[in-house]
């Protein structure tokens, strides 16, 4: 197996701590790309990637998401007639100005193994006219976030986190990543939206996308002084601060299946989603917010009132477990 890594998260925070903290050997191609718009990100993949898979020489790709690589890989392979799999397939939020959208569409129908995560995904695929090489596998986010629970329970691992000092249910535990985002009317929704949720007693800690950080400083907007802007954080850190805050705002589809997991209440600054299992049914801890900032505080105060949020996050973090979906194994045999 050829492990290609082409740089699309360049930054440090962004990709090689993950290498370390999960214990996954170094990639076997680093391709360094990074930087750019989509467009331009994209055809230096397909260059680069190209000259990689006839090296390699491939009996398959197997990509993961909605990136850019994603979808650069999957050309490539499409068009040197090697079977793709796509790894988190058949996800839709309908909404084609999202680039992660169009990339998950492009990637399922060039795809020769759909492994989908839900039974929502293989519906959407179906509607779409895709059954052969369809497969409902699980999750494989949900299988790393039940092995690494237990690691991050104790309110000890939040140690180091924005300066120290967070209590849990004390904090709102933030990210801003989309592209979608970084427009100036977009910013200065989301940070208008923190600034009046923030409070002394209770910050919101906002782990912060190199790409996004450059968008406020282009623009000249900071948020207020209640809101703590931090690196990036590695998996364990990210995850530990989900599960011990009162609750999370993100745009991250990852980071908002993974508050559900945990079962904290979760804001997306997002119109659409493609997760919808975690924003649908009575028992829902998740809520579509956009940059609304009333119904941001509608939620917040629904779901985490500050008198109940303390008590409740340390009852989520001694006592919550997470079932493993056994995708990862279920997607080796497939494939194999």
């Amino acid at each position: 197996m050829v492990f290609i890594d082409t740089g699309q998260h360049w930054d440090e925070t962004m990709a090689g701590s993950f290498f370390r903290e999960l214990g996954l050997r170094p990639p076997d191609v680093t391709l360094g790309i990074g930087g750019g718009t989509g467009a331009e990100q994209t055809g230096r993949m397909l260059v680069a990637l190209e000259g990689t898979l006839r090296d390699a020489a491939p009996d398959a790709v197997v990509v993961y998401g909605d990136t850019n690589s994603t979808l650069a890989a999957t050309l490539v392979a499409a068009k040197m007639d090697v079977p793709v799999a796509h790894v988190e397939a058949g996800l839709r939020s309908f909404d084609r100005r999202m680039p992660e959208e169009v990339n998950r569409i492009v990637t399922d129908h060039l795809a020769r193994w759909c492994f989908a995560p839900t039974d929502a995904a293989v519906e959407n695929l179906a509607a779409e006219g895709l059954t052969d090489g369809v497969h409902l596998v699980g999750d494989v986010m949900r299988d790393l976030a039940a092995r690494t629970l237990a690691e991050v329970r104790k309110p000890s691992a939040l140690a180091g986190l924005a300066g120290g000092g967070l209590r849990t249910g004390a904090f709102l535990f933030a990210t801003v990543h989309r592209a979608e985002n970084r427009s100036p009317d977009a910013i200065r929704g989301w940070v208008g939206l923190l600034d009046a949720l923030a409070r002394a007693d209770r910050p919101v800690v906002l782990a912060l996308h190199p790409g996004t950080r450059a968008a406020l400083e282009a623009l000249g907007v900071e948020p207020s002084s209640n809101v703590i802007v931090v690196e990036p954080l590695g998996y364990r850190s990210s995850l530990a601060a989900q599960l011990h805050a009162a609750a999370v705002l993100t745009d991250s589809g990852g980071v908002q299946r993974e508050a559900a997991w945990l079962g904290t209440p979760c804001l997306v600054l997002r119109a659409s989603t493609e997760w919808l299992e975690t924003t649908e049914g009575d028992a829902a801890t998740s809520v579509l917010v956009g940059v609304d900032t009333a119904l941001a505080r509608e939620a917040l105060d629904r779901l985490a009132p500050p008198d109940r949020a303390p008590t409740d996050a340390a009852l989520r973090a001694r006592q919550r477990t997470i079932e493993t979906d056994g995708a990862t194994g279920s997607i080796a045999r497939l494939i194999a």
